[in-house]
């Protein structure tokens, strides 16, 4: 069994959305030299798969996989935020199979656990849009891929600095699928408050805690400890998936958080540790947003460490007042639905 399998192709630097576009290239060329400046014992690189029509349409309309698959080979505008270029479609088909191949992989057994280094990124693009740097929603697909296999309950965590409300609105109505992201709020994408938590079947299946802005390693930690975590414990996953952006690190240029790459890092241990005591350690990366060329591989380097078992890193203590009066209302959403966060 690999340890850690890390998923990535060169098709996904040429995914080009044009000059002084935040997501450049650079963004996963960066991450891979370090890696292989700095390997990591444990972990293997291999080349992905694209994604079927039918993994695709487990979570897009037909509508948008017709639209998009018009613009392969074109230079296009979806939204002032989101372009083409002529292998953008085809990177995007080849990150939606690289995140259901990370699936495939640890829940046969033939890796520990999996990072797929992918571009574009996909937690914005919602059923029938995309939106925001995303084409199509790599985590949801990856999700639906694993419920087919079996895993009868998938618990995605978003970490990324923007509410990923494409996720957030493909397991609305689901208990199947439990979605957590932590998120500075108010921000783009306006969506990510306490009091969505779902609705039908789903209700209490959605939890969202938005930060304020220059939220600390010490107050994601508190939130961990006081809610996401206790809730995870009790949902007992089959499987654990990571929307792993990195844009709320200290130098990230569009956001305004304070996270170090050791705080993602005890973000990772904590999920790696919730994966360990609920389904054999099995646990799937896929990477989002992240924007600081040195912060993002950073990051990315310490998580990798993180799943091949040479590193375990820990939340520093303390909060700010700010952080616990939004992890208060998530906590006072959430009360009804999950019995750990107290009546």
């Amino acid at each position: 069994m690999t340890q850690t399998l890390l998923l990535t192709d060169p098709l996904f630097l040429r995914h080009d959305p044009g000059p002084e576009h935040p997501e450049c290239p650079e963004r996963l060329s960066r991450i891979l030299d370090l890696l292989n400046m700095e390997p990591i014992s444990g972990s293997e690189r291999r080349a992905p798969r694209p994604a079927t029509e039918e993994e695709l349409a487990a979570v897009h309309t037909q509508r948008l996989r017709d639209y998009l698959r018009g613009l392969r080979g074109r230079h296009e505008v979806i939204d002032p935020d989101t372009l083409t270029s002529p292998d953008t479609y085809d990177a995007a088909v080849l990150a939606a199979g690289a995140s259901v191949q990370a699936v495939e992989e640890v829940l046969a057994g033939r890796a520990h656990n999996a990072f797929a280094l992918v571009r574009p990124p996909g937690h914005h693009a919602e059923p029938d849009r995309s939106m925001g740097f995303c084409l199509f929603n790599n985590v949801a697909i990856a999700a639906e891929a694993a419920r087919r296999q079996g895993a009868e309950r998938v618990l995605i965590f978003d970490w990324d600095v923007h509410h990923g409300n494409g996720t957030q609105a493909a397991f609305w109505t689901r208990r199947d699928v439990l979605y957590m992201s932590v998120h500075q709020y108010p921000y783009y994408p306006d969506t990510g408050a306490p009091f969505e938590v779902g609705e039908g079947p789903g209700a209490g299946y959605t939890i969202n805690c938005g930060l304020p802005e220059g939220a600390t390693d010490a107050d994601y930690g508190a939130l961990y400890q006081d809610l996401f975590l206790p809730v995870a414990q009790a949902y007992k996953p089959d499987l654990v998936l990571v929307s792993a952006g990195f844009d709320a690190h200290r130098d990230d240029p569009l956001a305004g958080m304070r996270l170090t790459e050791r705080g993602f890092a005890a973000m990772c241990t904590a999920l790696r540790d919730v994966a360990e005591s609920a389904c054999q350690g099995r646990l799937a990366l896929m990477l989002e947003g992240g924007y600081s060329l040195e912060g993002l591989s950073q990051s990315v380097h310490a998580c990798v460490e993180v799943m091949a078992g040479e590193t375990k890193d820990s939340f520093p203590k303390g909060v700010s007042r700010e952080a616990a009066a939004a992890l208060q209302r998530s906590r006072e959403a959430l009360k009804p639905y999950w019995s750990v966060l107290g009546r």
